[in-house]
C-alpha cells in the first residue's frame, strides 16, 4: 500500500496498486497547473484507491473536454483523479511515499515542453500522446506576450502577472516541500526582485498558503483552476515565479539542482548542472 497527501495533510489517500505506468508529461496544461517543467504521473488500479481524509477540501477544475485536474484548496497540491471508464486513478508521483515500485518509462508531449527544460535520460520520448493511447490532443490558445517584460498566468487564464527587471536564479528544488507543493519530481523556481513584480488580473483569486513551522516556505494557486502562482515577498524584495506559469522566457537558464538528498528515490537527475545536497552557501 501507498501513502499519499497533499502539502498540508488535510488531503489523504491510499492507493493498493501496483503502479502499471509511471510518465513524465510536458503539456502545457501540467505545466501550468504544477508549475513545474513537467509532471510525473503514476497509473494504478481504481479499485485499490480511496480516500483517507479530506474530500471535501478537493476541488476539481474540467481543464479539457472529459478531464478534470483536482487540487486541495487549502495548500494547491494536485489530487489523484479518478478514470472510471478506464478503471484507474492517475496520481502525481509528487505526493507519494516511499519506493513506488516503478520508474518513468516516457516522456510525452515534448513537443510542448518547455525551451528552459533540457531532457537528458534515455527514455523514449512521443511529442503528443503515445499512439497506443488513442488519444488527441487539446489545442490550448497562444498568450499574447509584450517584450522585455517576464509575463505568466495559470492554467484558466483567470490570473495573470507580469514583472520587470533581471531574474536573480533559477533552481531545481528536490526538498520535500516542493515535492508536495508542486506535486511533482522537483519545483523549478526563478526569482525576481518583488519590487517589478505586479498582478495584471486575478489577484483575488490566489490563496496564499504559508506553511506552518517553516520561515519562508509556502504556496501561492489560483483557486478556480489550482495552478502554481508566484509568491512574493515585499520585505524581503523577493518573489519566487514557478517558471511553469511563464507565458515568455525566464531570461535565465537553470543554475543547479538543490536539496538533492531529499529527491523522489525514482527520480534521475541527469546532465551537468551543478548539484547540491541541500541548500547552496550563497556567496
Amino acid at each position: 500500500m501507498t501513502h499519499g497527501r497533499c502539502l498540508c495533510g488535510n488531503v489523504r489517500y491510499e492507493i493498493d496498486g501496483p503502479f502499471t505506468t509511471m510518465l513524465h508529461c510536458h503539456c502545457s496544461m501540467c505545466r501550468k497547473h504544477h508549475g513545474t517543467a513537467f509532471a510525473t504521473w503514476v497509473a494504478a488500479p481504481l479499485a485499490g484507491f480511496r480516500m483517507v481524509a479530506g474530500e471535501d477540501s478537493v476541488v476539481r477544475y474540467a481543464s479539457s473536454p472529459g478531464f478534470h485536474r483536482s487540487f486541495c484548496k487549502a495548500c494547491g497540491s494536485v489530487v489523484p483523479e479518478g478514470m472510471t471508464a478506464l478503471g484507474m486513478v492517475i496520481a502525481p508521483a509528487g505526493n507519494l511515499e516511499g519506493n513506488l515500485g516503478v520508474t518513468p518509462q516516457f516522456h510525452m508531449f515534448t513537443g510542448s515542453k518547455a525551451a528552459w527544460y533540457a531532457i537528458e535520460d534515455d527514455l523514449p520520448q512521443f511529442a503528443e500522446y503515445p499512439p497506443e493511447f488513442g488519444m488527441a490532443s487539446t489545442e490550448r490558445p497562444a498568450v499574447a506576450t509584450k517584450p522585455g517584460l517576464a509575463q505568466g498566468s495559470c492554467l484558466c487564464g483567470a490570473a495573470a502577472y507580469e514583472i520587470s527587471g533581471p531574474p536573480m536564479r533559477m533552481m531545481y528544488c528536490h526538498c520535500s516541500r516542493c515535492r508536495l507543493g508542486r506535486s511533482a519530481a522537483h519545483a523549478t523556481n526563478v526569482f525576481y526582485k518583488a519590487e517589478g513584480f505586479h498582478w495584471v488580473r486575478g489577484e483575488s483569486l490566489i490563496t496564499d498558503y504559508p506553511l506552518p513551522g517553516a520561515q519562508f516556505f509556502g504556496t501561492s494557486f489560483c483557486s478556480r483552476c489550482g495552478s502554481a502562482m508566484p509568491r512574493v515577498a515585499t520585505e524581503r524584495n523577493v518573489v519566487n515565479a514557478p517558471a511553469g506559469s511563464l507565458d515568455t522566457e525566464p531570461g535565465i537558464a537553470p543554475m543547479a539542482h538543490i536539496f538533492v538528498d531529499s529527491k523522489a528515490p525514482w527520480d534521475t537527475i541527469g546532465g551537468d548542472i551543478p548539484r547540491f545536497a541541500e541548500m547552496p552557501t550563497r556567496k
